[in-house]
């Protein structure tokens, strides 16, 4: 079911996590996962810092823009100054929940109204050649049926977006918290697939719950694309055997001392940008959870990342803290149904 033309595995945009060190560590352990930057809103781009929102690595690429708004002009306006950074894609976001984002009149309560989302990525499309795709939830409050969600796709499919990430619980805008968002609504990743099957001409990816490889191929049986949330920031060497197992067989799978390796250059690069080395090593402590002295990886890079002076001779203190035979492990793409579930968890050995 997987189209070549649309990448069939990403991980989620999130905020405050999937920043620009975030994303140049997971392209030394996946090079071909679509990756997303934190949602950036139009206010941002267009009357605050630009430069600190849009700069990126070029090897991230492929790299998608999140964009958040609900002014069909402000948006062609706020990618039109992203072209000149190089993203592969510019996605809408119309599936936050939070107060802040439904005060500016965009998120999640954009599913009230698919015509201004239509007139949203009409605008957008106008703006670049580069693809143009939506993350929405599968309903809000009372307006969460199967028939809700459909109508909604299909009014914004008429404007042309490029693919559908569909998260597979409803949204409450009221009375629950974004986390609580998260968890307590059910996943209906059923209803997902089925928009699959009904809309064969459309690109849908499914999102929400999804935490190992196993359980990717096994959606892919049913949609398009995948994309993963926080499972991919708090083990992200889970995705170590992803370009093997899922774009190219021949794909190198990254031991975690050559991911950390691969991590050098990106510390040097980030601190003489004035990145701090505390933002640096962030999503670096996950890689090591899990495995046989996770705990001093922990606490040597999590916590001498704070302390005043700290710098790359840290990453040499974090892994003397981790045994070689954690440090050069080297996963297998799994074979059978039986070990699936050991090998793809094994970089992380948990």
């Amino acid at each position: 079911m997987p189209r070549a033309a649309s990448p069939i595995l990403s991980i989620a945009p999130m905020m405050a996590w999937t920043d620009r060190a975030y994303r140049r560590m997971m392209r030394r352990i996946t090079r071909r996962t679509l990756l997303y930057t934190e949602m950036v809103t139009t206010g941002a781009i267009l009357h605050g810092d630009a430069e600190r929102h849009l700069a990126r690595a070029p090897e991230t690429s492929p790299l998608a823009l999140q964009l958040g708004g609900d002014d069909p002009e402000a948006l062609a306006q706020a990618i039109r100054i992203a072209e000149a950074y190089g993203y592969d894609e510019y996605n809408l976001n119309v599936g936050c929940p939070s107060d802040r984002v439904q005060r500016g009149r965009f998120g999640a309560c954009l599913m009230a109204d698919p015509e201004r989302v239509a007139d949203v990525v009409r605008a957008m499309r106008e703006a670049t050649p580069k693809p143009v795709t939506v993350k929405h939830r599968i309903g809000i409050d009372d307006r969460d049926a199967y028939d809700d969600m459909r109508r909604f796709v299909d009014v914004v499919a008429r404007a042309g977006a490029d693919r559908f990430t569909v998260h597979a619980r409803k949204a409450w805008l009221q009375g629950l918290s974004p986390k609580e968002n998260r968890t307590i609504p059910p996943l209906r990743h059923d209803e997902v697939a089925r928009l699959a099957v009904e809309r064969p001409d459309l690109i849908i990816e499914t999102n929400g719950g999804i935490t190992t490889l196993d359980a990717v191929e096994e959606h892919l049986a049913h949609v398009d694309a995948v994309m993963v949330g926080r499972a991919a920031y708090e083990a992200p060497m889970r995705f170590a055997t992803a370009d093997a197992r899922f774009f190219d067989a021949t794909a190198t799978i990254p031991t975690l001392r050559e991911v950390v390796e691969g991590m050098r250059d990106v510390v040097d690069d980030e601190l003489h940008r004035g990145t701090r080395f505390a933002t640096v090593a962030k999503p670096m402590i996950a890689l090591a959870r899990g495995v046989p002295g996770a705990r001093g990886w922990r606490r040597t890079l999590g916590e001498g990342a704070h302390r005043t002076g700290a710098g790359p001779d840290l990453i040499d203190a974090a892994l003397r803290t981790l045994p070689d035979e954690v440090l050069d492990h080297r996963a297998r793409v799994p074979r059978d149904a039986e070990s699936r579930t050991v090998e793809v968890a094994a970089p992380q050995l948990a």
